[in-house]
């Protein structure tokens, strides 16, 4: 027998690699670490806590509602703090969403949709039984659950499961300018072609088996901010209403103010059938995500007379709903949602005028405070460094070090699904124009050493050999 005492026991995602920081308590936008690093948090977590670690009027909410209600099964019973913030979710839509459901992770969130939009079609008069199919896009992320993972293209997270997950989705282009508008093209060119791809995956499909077109609304960890062009999504949406299909969103990272108004879908001319919303709901205060479902639709659930066949243990958990109804309260009191927009601006500026020039800086994008920075061997090409150079991570651990101390969200897969390096920006609402200068500050000598070292330690042809031999 072993001798007892800690032994990190704790499983992270890497069995023997556990994170380098134990981090002791939060303040404003930095984390403090036990070895004393104080860590600039230049990504929320991921793009959750947008206000920041030590918001007093979040933390006295949940404290109040903890000595008053912790916890009451959803099908037994009401929590009224669950009920306003429903109802503040949907007053925040102008009532074109009219119904909320109140879940736990953003994975949970998309299951849910799924769902809902199965039930509608066979809930109709006759009953449309057949539309079991979804049409996703490439290089999506949806979550990290079986049904999540069979609409997303995460390579990397997907393949290990393929075997298991449904076979109940395909695939169309994402909207990304950078890798996917050609030479010459317009944009409204391109929109053209877009729509002409999902409207040949219907027929391809059969338009009577779609159940509904999943997006990501602004791309998020996996395609690196890929942006909707103008008229992208009224496009996406007249096909789904051709053939009688629904429009789900996925604004679990983009949505709740990310990026520069509180739905994403608000800036694309359009209104989603269904919308998932996660992350910055409840600012890390909670575990909390939401649904919000159409009016139209719910006005056919209910004339339908039926249930919908769904119900988790800690669905509108009293505590999350309290963290994030107040979390929203504070982000409208303060107009925080105002201040993305002007803090986005901000931001761009300094990104692009520090890294565009970067020999290895491919491209900068996002909206509101949700950017990417991705990197590339060559610009005119576009290329892509291995894989197997881990670059993305090596950005991460260089940012975790005494002396760079910034926590950059990084991941792979931005050229197809496992090559493509990059990382979001995407600092708490409560960031200043100083807060921007340093984070601008540290990205910068994080990429100019990461590089320094690389082309230092080993002999640059052969590190790139994979790639251009």
């Amino acid at each position: 027998m072993g001798s007892f005492g800690p032994k990190n026991s704790l499983l992270y995602k890497n069995f023997e690699r556990h994170p380098a920081a134990v981090i002791k308590y939060g303040t404003g936008i930095y984390l403090e670490s036990e070895d004393g690093r104080r860590i600039l948090d230049a990504t929320s977590g991921a793009a959750v806590a947008c206000l920041g670690y030590d918001n007093h009027e979040v933390q006295k909410a949940v404290v109040q509602q903890l000595m008053d209600l912790p916890y009451c099964h959803p099908g037994f019973y009401k929590a009224k703090v669950a009920e306003d913030l429903a109802d503040f979710l949907v007053e925040s839509t102008n009532g074109y969403m009219s119904k909320a459901i109140l879940c736990g992770s953003g994975s949970e969130a998309v299951e849910v949709a799924v769902k809902l939009a199965k039930t509608h079609f066979a809930h109709l008069s006759p009953p449309q039984l057949e539309r079991t199919h979804f049409i996703a896009r490439t290089g999506a992320w949806h979550g990290a659950t079986l049904g999540a993972l069979t609409l997303g293209d995460f390579r990397g997270r997907k393949d290990p499961f393929v075997d298991l997950i449904p076979r109940t989705a395909s695939r169309v282009s994402a909207c990304s300018t950078y890798r996917g508008l050609r030479k010459n093209e317009s944009e409204e060119e391109y929109v053209r072609r877009l729509a002409q791809e999902l409207e040949d995956e219907f027929q391809r499909v059969g338009p009577h088996k779609v159940a509904a077109f999943v997006a990501e609304t602004v791309g998020g960890s996996a395609s690196g901010c890929a942006m909707p062009v103008s008229g992208y999504f009224p496009a996406m949406k007249a096909i789904c209403e051709k053939y009688g299909a629904l429009l789900i969103l996925d604004e679990v990272m983009c949505g709740m103010g990310r990026t520069g108004t509180l739905h994403a879908w608000e800036q694309e001319s359009i209104i989603p059938d269904i919308q998932a919303v996660g992350k910055g709901l409840g600012a890390g205060y909670g575990t909390i995500s939401a649904v919000l479902v159409n009016s139209k639709l719910v006005n056919s659930f209910q004339a339908s007379g039926k249930s919908f066949a769904h119900g988790q243990t800690y669905m509108a958990h009293p505590l999350a709903a309290a963290a994030a109804l107040r979390v929203q309260q504070v982000i409208r009191e303060e107009n925080l949602v105002s201040r993305v927009r002007k803090m986005g601006k901000y931001l761009e500026e300094k990104l692009k005028s520090r890294l565009l020039s970067h020999p290895y800086v491919g491209d900068i994008r996002g909206r509101g405070l949700f950017w990417a920075v991705e990197f590339v061997i060559d610009k005119k090409s576009k290329q892509p460094f291995p894989s197997s150079l881990g670059l993305n991570g090596r950005f991460h651990a260089r940012g975790m070090k005494k002396g760079y101390e910034i926590a950059l969200f990084n991941a792979n897969g931005t050229y197809d699904g496992y090559a493509g390096d990059h990382f979001l920006i995407s600092p708490p609402y409560i960031v200043s124009e100083a807060d921007i200068d340093n984070i601008v500050d540290r990205v910068s000598r994080v990429i100019e050493d990461t590089f320094a070292e690389l082309t230092t330690s080993a002999p640059w042809e052969k590190l790139m050999g994979t790639v251009t031999g």
